[in-house]
């Protein structure tokens, strides 16, 4: 058996393992959806949901739909969608002594996280043709992605902003090092001081305000998506896609380095640690092919940076922020994450660099088989850290699927079309 089929194999068995299925005391609403771990995270997340989504694509289009309509029952009525839904209430209690959350009402919270939503919807209209689902599915995201513009973009610049680590879903990553108050030494302390300064800012001593690039990239890839399956909105949806993407690379973009870095409070300072983030508006098509190539060639396959045994790690392997062996506990400080790996995959493809993607493909999927199902990796062993079982880390399949449209083996116009190119 292959790396890719034993992959395949077990992609199927844990979204099948991680179905959650039930009543929920919340207005007895009906929940069925692919938790990212049952051992360690048996709730329902935003962007994970939204990862499961494409997954699912690969095993019954019907589940994928499920998910996404499981997921948009939290919507408030303002377009708010929160990044965690806890269906089941006895289990609140241990979620709350567990995870660094604040719940808004008793049953999400009150925070955000990057809207992949639109690409997965894109993704499941390609792949099914269902007008119904889609009329169903795009008043609720379209009101979600106007309440981002309206309440996260406060000087309306295109980028939106981010109050806290977790919105980013990059909790502990050590571009957040400064605003957060993290130590990187002793290891033993990372992790702890994150807890700290999340009690800090919920207690409203801290303040923390990030426009955070790969957020800001999902975000504007997010509304050319939806231009492409809301024609009557196309205009208006890609004029606000341009100006974010226009704002990453005025903003955002540093010549000198080559890279896009975060912009950090009110005087948009840049937090220049060079992370995977910084590489992500290669998953834009419009991205000024000059810089994409700067951030391919200089970054991305560079050996010393990213492109390491199991590419590609969370954090630059120059940094001196960069732990591959998840020795501090706390997480997105060095080890690979196939979420990051499917976007830029993707990205490679978008800017006409299919030999790299495939190598990334390849590399991701040997990954996965050599350290299981697990939620990150050493970008040097492939040893695998973190959750068991994990959710998104079903990505797999739609890389090896997308491998196979792309080596002629079989077609899928769900594949075929997934990312328009330059």
């Amino acid at each position: 058996m292959t790396d890719a089929e034993r992959v395949a194999a077990e992609a199927r068995r844990v979204l099948a393992g991680n179905r959650r299925r039930g009543v929920s005391a919340w207005e007895g609403k009906r929940y069925d959806f692919v938790c990212p771990s049952p051992t360690h995270y048996p709730f329902q997340w935003f962007w994970d949901s939204a990862f499961h989504a494409v997954a699912l694509l690969h095993v019954d289009p019907e589940l994928a739909k499920r998910e996404i309509r499981c997921l948009l029952q939290g919507q408030r009525a303002d377009g708010f969608m929160p990044h965690m839904l806890l269906w089941e209430k006895d289990a609140h209690p241990k979620a709350l002594a567990e995870y660094l959350i604040r719940l808004e009402r008793p049953f999400h919270t009150a925070t955000i996280q990057p809207p992949v939503l639109a690409r997965s919807i894109l993704r499941i209209h390609e792949a099914t043709g269902d007008d119904a689902f889609l009329r169903e599915v795009l008043p609720p995201v379209l009101g979600f992605f106007r309440w981002l513009e309206e309440r996260r973009d406060p000087d309306g610049d295109g980028l939106l902003s981010i109050l806290q680590p977790d919105e980013s879903g990059l909790d502990c990553s050590p571009k957040f090092d400064s605003a957060m108050g993290i130590v990187r030494e002793p290891a033993s302390e990372t992790a702890p001081s994150l807890k700290r300064g999340m009690e800090r800012l919920f207690r409203g001593e801290l303040r923390f305000e990030f426009e955070d690039v790969m957020v800001n990239a999902i975000y504007a890839d997010g509304l050319e998506c939806l231009a492409r399956l809301c024609p009557a909105e196309a205009t208006g949806l890609r004029r606000r896609a341009a100006r974010t993407l226009a704002a990453l690379q005025d903003k955002c973009w540093d010549e000198r380095a080559g890279a896009f870095f975060d912009l950090a409070g009110p005087q948009e300072e840049k937090s220049r640690v060079l992370t995977f983030t910084s590489l992500f508006p290669l998953i834009l098509p419009g991205l000024d092919e000059r810089r994409a190539k700067r951030l391919i060639d200089e970054h991305l396959l560079n050996p010393k940076e990213f492109w390491l045994e199991y590419p590609v790690p969370s954090v630059a392997a120059t940094e001196p922020s960069f732990e591959p062996d998840y020795a501090c506990r706390a997480i997105w400080r060095g080890p690979s994450w196939v979420n990051a790996n499917w976007y830029l995959y993707h990205g490679l493809r978008a800017h006409g660099r299919a030999d790299a993607a495939s190598e990334l493909a390849r590399r991701t999927v040997a990954m996965v088989a050599r350290g299981g199902m697990r939620e990150f990796f050493n970008p040097r062993d492939a040893t695998g850290y973190g959750a068991t079982d994990f959710g998104w880390t079903t990505l797999a399949l739609d890389l090896i699927a997308s491998e196979a449209v792309h080596s002629g083996e079989r077609s899928r116009p769900s594949l075929e079309n997934a990312w328009p190119t330059t």
